[in-house]
């Protein structure tokens, strides 16, 4: 492939394969707690880490970093203790972040042009800096989200349960927030601040199409991950589209793909299930055959 002839598209492609591998891997543990958004907030503060890398003329990956996971600590205190409040404080906190992020690389003399790189993603713009950063974050991703998912898992399902059995569950909520936005700033050199939520959320969605199983979910959202982002970037070089809407948007048509192809085999297998139900009450029998058919179709 010429492509691999080129400096930046190496990096561009190490790049994406592990923010398809990272942002799966963080974003099923947001989809079971209900927070599939998450990333888009901490992708709004992370414009301010971004400005301020520009005008202390410091690296904008480690200094989204620093920013994203302090305004990721805020985001937990506002949701523990937020109250009635909490949404308009987290709102704030949000829009404020990518203003600040503009007004910042405005005062230190950046382009539009470096604004639009981390919003939506540059191929070109993948420094052998950036490339460091990004695995030595990748790793810590890894390591968080594979070593704790037992524990991660068990708060994400059930918050009171866990707590009951003894797990730290501020601190691994925390954790997991935090996590989320080490993410975020991985993938911002490839998918954008603006796009990198759906990444992290779609492929988990879409593996759940398939199987109930965490640990298959999880293995086939990350392999999701990695073909969508590794085929938008090569569809990026040859056809000069944004890499980031190109990961996105094919994000998407997997989704619905397996959508498509999971809902008549669900039904199917629904039918074959109340066919193998001994004769009875209609009622009772009714009731697995819906269970099967919302398992296989991952609701």
């Amino acid at each position: 492939m010429d492509l691999l002839n080129y400096a930046f598209m190496q990096r561009a492609l190490l790049a994406a394969v592990l923010v398809g591998i990272t942002a799966p891997a963080v974003g099923i543990y947001l989809v079971q707690r209900r927070q599939a958004l998450m990333g888009d907030g901490i992708g709004h503060v992370a414009m301010t880490g971004v400005g301020l890398g520009f005008l202390l003329s410091t690296s904008p990956v480690w200094m989204a970093t620093a920013v994203s996971v302090l305004g990721t600590v805020l985001m937990e205190l506002i949701r523990w203790y937020g109250r009635t409040r909490g949404d308009i404080a987290l709102a704030m906190l949000f829009y404020g972040g990518m203003a600040g992020g503009v007004m910042l690389i405005n005062v230190a003399g950046g382009s539009s042009a470096n604004l639009v790189s981390y919003l939506f993603g540059s191929l070109s713009t993948v420094s052998p800096s950036d490339v460091t950063a990004i695995c030595v974050l990748a790793a810590f991703v890894l390591l968080v989200t594979l070593g704790l998912r037992r524990q991660l898992f068990a708060v994400s399902q059930d918050e009171e349960f866990a707590r009951v059995t003894g797990l730290p569950v501020r601190a691994l909520n925390l954790l997991t927030a935090v996590t989320a936005a080490v993410t975020v700033t991985v993938a911002m050199r490839v998918v954008g601040l603006l796009l990198v939520s759906a990444l992290m959320v779609v492929p988990v969605a879409a593996a759940q199409q398939l199987t109930r199983s965490f640990t298959v979910t999880f293995v086939i959202a990350v392999a999701i991950g990695v073909a969508v982002t590794v085929s938008g970037t090569v569809t990026s070089f040859y056809q000069d589209v944004p890499p980031g809407a190109t990961i996105v948007l094919l994000t998407i048509a997997t989704f619905m793909a397996l959508t498509a192809l999971a809902t008549p085999l669900a039904r199917r297998r629904a039918r074959a299930a109340a066919a193998a139900q001994p004769a009875g009450d209609p009622a009772e029998c009714s009731i697995p055959a819906a269970r099967a058919a919302g398992e296989e179709a991952g609701v």
